[in-house]
């Protein structure tokens, strides 16, 4: 078994301990991201921020979410199938079933990516949506449906698709 496997059973057979640790993984690899996106829309709802200024952080989120989550893991899917480490080790129960491939994680990419864009209007707001992509990955990995390196392959995506559509716009923007 290798250490992303590993890691996984670790985290997997801690969430299973106990109810209280089970319906916490759930509610963080399921519930939180609704959370998560509710309170960016909010944020950007009562940003201080002419209205044109919010439409171009919303369209340049989801833009960043598009070209990453929907893009670039959907080819990375579509080329590459890893099975969901629940599906491919009978030591490894899932918390909820999930019917894709496991790699990239979909949700590391997303929340990653709206982290990263975000980050650059607000740095305290975007710290704590990559501490709260952190604990949606966490949740993941720990219900058994991604290993760690899912998650380090939807990190590099989201932000990295973030930072290059954020900086092309930057430029799109700068020119006569």
């Amino acid at each position: 078994m290798s250490i992303d496997s590993e890691i996984v059973l670790y985290l997997n057979s801690i969430a299973q301990s106990s109810p209280i640790w089970s319906h916490t993984i759930i509610f963080f690899a399921s519930y939180l991201p609704w959370i998560i996106v509710c309170s960016v829309l909010i944020w950007l709802v009562f940003l201080l921020r002419t209205t044109k200024e919010k439409v171009s952080i919303f369209f340049l989120t989801v833009f960043s979410v598009l070209i990453s989550r929907f893009l670039i893991t959907e080819v990375i899917r579509y080329f590459y199938h890893r099975p969901r480490p629940y599906v491919q080790y009978s030591d490894i129960h899932a918390l909820f079933n999930v019917n894709q491939w496991s790699f990239p994680s979909g949700h590391a990419t997303i929340f990653f990516s709206i982290a990263t864009t975000i980050f650059f209007y607000n740095k305290k707001l975007g710290i704590l949506l990559f501490i709260a992509a952190i604990i949606i990955s966490f949740g993941r990995v720990a219900a058994g449906v991604h290993f760690p390196t899912d998650i380090l392959a939807g990190l590099l995506i989201g932000t990295g698709a973030a930072y290059l559509v954020f900086h092309i716009f930057q430029k799109i923007n700068k020119l006569p």
